[in-house]
């Protein structure tokens, strides 16, 4: 079974609120909420890989010294394995937008649950939510 490796952040605002991206239509897992990110190209480092993610995905710019590795899922899917490691930040520059088709929403930790997500995301509520 092939591992697939994602990384994701939880892009934190001065309100304490986490940014959820609802999946577009066309993907898998349409309409579930979930932690920006994306796939870990080959040769590069999961920080690297949420600076070009947010960049794409978000239209905002942090820095590896910015992303500080908070927990990680593991979790088996039909067809593969997805190994993801959460970063959280609290610094960044521009504002979050939808490039990709996706809804954003800020929801404060006692209201992730709220917000329908992929298996893998769903052990990663409790952590989050007892960080902050």
């Amino acid at each position: 079974m092939k591992t697939v490796l994602v990384s994701a952040v939880a892009l934190i605002d001065v309100d304490g609120r986490v940014l959820l991206a609802q999946r577009p239509e066309g993907k898998s897992m349409a309409g579930l909420w979930e932690f920006p990110g994306g796939k870990v190209e080959r040769g590069e480092t999961p920080e690297a890989a949420l600076i070009r993610e947010l960049h794409e995905e978000l239209g905002i710019g942090t820095w590896a010294s910015c992303l500080a590795p908070l927990t990680f899922a593991s979790h088996t899917y039909e067809d593969f394995h997805l190994l993801m490691p959460l970063f959280a930040c609290r610094k960044w520059e521009g504002t979050p937008e939808a490039r990709e088709g996706q809804t954003l929403a800020w929801a404060r930790p006692n209201q992730l649950r709220d917000y329908p997500m992929p298996p893998a995301d769903l052990p990663l509520i409790p952590i989050l939510r007892d960080w902050l």
